[in-house]
């Protein structure tokens, strides 16, 4: 999952983007508004953590303009404002939550995992496909009972796929969903991830589940068709 945080706050900034990236998600910046609504309606993200006030364009007017060009992704309001009216303001402008400072960042944490999956509309947040199941919330992947241990980035990449179970997955998209905007495109990584989820997911099993379609991309089912 790829997400925007628009803080002008660095310190904050980095924080929040430090515990995303621990807990696999693709991360970028943005330290004033107007570079933060030019990401937003160019890349493609699953989430934004917007704050309210912000140098050259503020949080509200972002988040009205947004959805004024039926750009329907998620969006948590992050202010140190914390009235009733101002929560109406925030909510009324078109985001998804809102938070206020200072908080704690497992709850930040529930609430992008909560938002995400209501925008997919995923009645439940465990993916499973054959005997391996891999669930977002626990950070955990399983198969046949067997607990198989991923690094943050191998478990955005299966991740992505179960998402995409039988469907074909290209390059492209697992870089905007894992990796962020300064990530080399031309690099062959993605090939070296999907080598060591192979070997880590489908080793010492009779059905083998991830596919490489060559030329075209990826895909994760039971038939290898």
């Amino acid at each position: 999952m790829r997400i925007l945080i628009v803080e002008d706050e660095r310190r904050l900034a980095n924080i929040i983007k430090k515990g995303l990236t621990e807990e696999g998600f693709a991360v970028d910046m943005a330290y004033d508004g107007e570079e933060g609504q030019y990401l937003v309606e160019s890349e493609s993200y699953d989430l934004v953590i917007l704050d309210v006030m912000l140098p050259k364009v503020d949080g509200i007017t972002i988040c009205k303009e947004l959805r004024s060009k039926n750009i329907k992704i998620p969006v948590i309001m992050l202010t140190a404002k914390s009235t009733i009216e101002d929560k109406i303001a925030g909510l009324d402008s078109g985001a998804d939550d809102y938070i206020t400072k200072p908080f704690s960042f497992l709850e930040l944490r529930s609430r992008i995992h909560a938002l995400i999956r209501r925008s997919k509309q995923e009645p439940s947040p465990t993916l499973i496909i054959a005997d391996l199941v891999l669930d977002p919330i626990k950070h955990k992947v399983t198969r046949s009972g067997r607990k198989i241990v991923l690094t943050p980035k191998e478990f955005s990449v299966l991740e992505i796929l179960l998402h995409h179970k039988d469907e074909v997955v290209t390059r492209t998209m697992i870089i905007e969903h894992v990796w962020d905007y300064n990530f080399d495109s031309m690099s062959n990584v993605v090939d070296v991830f999907i080598a060591s989820l192979r070997r880590k997911v489908d080793k010492g099993s009779k059905v083998k589940l991830i596919h490489t379609l060559h030329g075209i991309g990826y895909k994760i089912n039971e038939n290898g068709t």
